[in-house]
């Protein structure tokens, strides 16, 4: 255990330089983004009840308060999500490509370690989740401040209030924050599986080359039709046979024997196939 997470604290340091980047970004574009929002809602309230002599609540009725879910649907609030989420993609291939790189590989020396081979994969996946969570809690810290200011500078007259729970349950922000404990093992668990089922291909390839493509390629196309098989059943041999619930139980058995199969074969690669 202590090797695995001298692993991970080593793994999550190669990233923490630009990690820490993405949050900074984040924060600023963010809190820029309500200030500029709101300013830009205000000043054309300001302008149309000069030019027609309107009073502020004949501006609400005739054209539409604002909330703060106009903000967050906006480029200022997505635009650094997805930007953060695009980037871990990328370092998801990242993380084992950069261990190759160069003539003198890193690699050779990261399998030779003192510790179980299974470690290394575990320790990359286990980085993965921790700088996902760290983003997700950065936005839940976010969320409230960004309200506030919102409150801040938009008059009574002007919005509807709402709270945090009623804004990170609208549209795509309810993939970030799911409603209840089932809904976030399966979100989150779907993900980590997918980032095992990347690494696991990676290892394929990685292990047979040019074979290892067409490898990879196949057993992700099957660990898929794995994770989609009670939606596939509910939704042609069975006819919604399932309840809502019972298809979300079903969902994450699929997601777990997706996940242990993924480490499991990545484990046989990575202790007996990767050549280094």
């Amino acid at each position: 255990m202590n090797r695995y997470m001298k692993l991970v604290n080593f793994e999550f340091n190669r990233f923490i330089k630009l990690y820490f980047v993405l949050i900074a970004f984040t924060i600023v574009v963010q809190l820029s983004g309500v200030v500029v929002k709101s300013k830009s809602y205000l000043n054309g309230a300001n302008e149309a009840i000069k030019e027609s002599m309107l009073t502020k609540s004949e501006y609400v009725i005739q054209y539409g308060p604002m909330s703060f879910i106009d903000i967050s649907m906006s480029p200022w609030i997505m635009g650094p999500i997805a930007l953060c989420a695009i980037t871990l993609v990328i370092y998801v291939f990242f993380i084992w490509y950069r261990d190759w790189v160069g003539k003198n590989t890193f690699s050779y020396r990261l399998f030779m370690l003192p510790t179980a081979r299974l470690n290394i994969y575990l320790a990359k996946a286990t980085t993965i989740l921790l700088f996902v969570l760290g983003l997700i809690a950065l936005q839940l810290v976010l969320l409230p401040i960004e309200n506030q200011i919102f409150k801040w500078m938009v008059e009574d007259v002007y919005r509807i209030d709402l709270s945090v729970l009623e804004i990170a349950n609208q549209y795509y922000l309810n993939l970030l924050f799911p409603k209840n404990i089932l809904e976030f093992i399966l979100f989150y668990g779907a993900g980590m599986t997918a980032v095992t089922m990347v690494f696991t291909a990676i290892l394929f390839e990685r292990s047979y080359r040019i074979k290892g493509i067409f490898y990879g390629i196949v057993y992700c196309a099957v660990s898929i039709l794995i994770f989609l098989a009670p939606l596939l059943l509910q939704a042609s041999l069975l006819e919604n046979y399932f309840y809502p619930m019972e298809l979300l139980f079903l969902e994450i058995a699929a997601c777990v024997i997706v996940l242990a199969g993924a480490i499991w074969i990545g484990n046989l690669l990575i202790k007996n196939k990767v050549r280094v």
